[in-house]
């Protein structure tokens, strides 16, 4: 069991309790906070309170997470690209197609699955006994690096500096069209989709802040190779976001045109940048992993239409 504890800036101030929690506990989902808040495992200035409390500014807030259940995931001894590991912490570069934990429809062969054999026990508890370890994720169908936590101290403080934007994340991308301009951003809130509830949509309906920065990279007329970096790291965020300024990924199926891309088996998102400072030295580290072979393929190809 473990209590974590924060205090409530002024930037919050109005914020619902709930949302405040999750935004301070970056491992642990929405639902399940709220599950333990109707438990009475938050306080706030040492009384139980209600999710819909609104933080005021110089609030003391703490919640208690219980120990994690057994773990339903099974270790597997599946291969790891495995860029830096040491006693805290653990960067893996993740393949196209792999699924980060389990889930309905993928209960096994995920990054967990992998990280569970590997580590051999030693991950975070945080992240529950569906995540452990997990700090942040990316979609089964986006390759490139993850920072996974190996204890709670490690995962709290990695937590931390998602949450006041400071971890370095730089996206390579190809998307549609031709982009005006050579650099830009999109600062629009990211919420479900209220039309269909599987998909991410820029909303005001129970959304959260979103910024994503972009810089051409290279053109090629109907197609653009950009680079992305994140403020912050919503569900869906670079394909949202992009496919809101009319430039959705290509090979995106889901926020894409219909005529989808399928060679290129999911969208064209590679996480080639992670920096972050170490939890227990207090480094910076910055790691950088190269295109994958779909990815340099595609650009090969677009290059050589582009000269034609």
């Amino acid at each position: 069991m473990q209590t974590l504890e924060f205090t409530a800036g002024p930037e919050v101030e109005g914020q619902r309790l709930d949302r405040f929690l999750t935004e301070q506990c970056k491992g642990i989902t929405r639902s399940a906070l709220q599950n333990l808040m109707e438990e009475g495992a938050a306080l706030c200035n040492g009384s139980p309170a209600p999710k819909r409390y609104k933080v005021r500014a110089g609030d003391r807030v703490s919640i208690t997470i219980p120990d994690p259940r057994p773990l339903d995931a099974q270790p597997q001894d599946i291969p790891l690209d495995i860029v830096y590991e040491d006693d805290s912490l653990i960067v893996v570069n993740k393949p196209k197609g792999m699924v980060v934990h389990p889930a309905p429809g993928n209960p096994d062969g995920t990054l967990v699955n992998a990280l569970l054999y590997h580590c051999a026990g030693q991950l975070s508890g945080i992240g529950g006994a569906i995540r452990p370890g997990i700090v942040h994720r990316i979609d089964k169908d986006t390759s490139g690096l993850l920072v996974i936590a190996k204890n709670d101290e490690a995962h709290q403080a990695l937590s931390e500096q998602m949450s006041v934007h400071s971890i370095h994340r730089v996206y390579h991308a190809v998307v549609y069209g031709n982009l005006k301009e050579d650099a830009g951003f999109v600062e629009a809130p990211i919420g479900r989709d209220p039309r269909d509830r599987k998909k991410m949509a820029v909303t005001d309906n129970h959304s959260r802040y979103a910024y994503t920065g972009w810089q051409v990279l290279e053109r090629f007329g109907s197609f653009t190779y950009i680079a992305c970096r994140l403020k912050t790291g919503r569900t869906h965020q670079i394909r949202v976001h992009m496919a809101s300024i009319g430039h959705p990924l290509a090979g995106d199926g889901v926020y894409g045109p219909r005529n989808v891309i399928r060679a290129l088996n999911g969208q064209c998102l590679h996480a080639k940048e992670l920096g972050f400072v170490h939890p227990a030295t207090g480094e910076y580290m910055q790691f950088d992993s190269p295109l994958p072979a779909y990815f340099n393929e595609f650009l090969t190809k677009l290059r050589k239409e582009s000269r034609q």
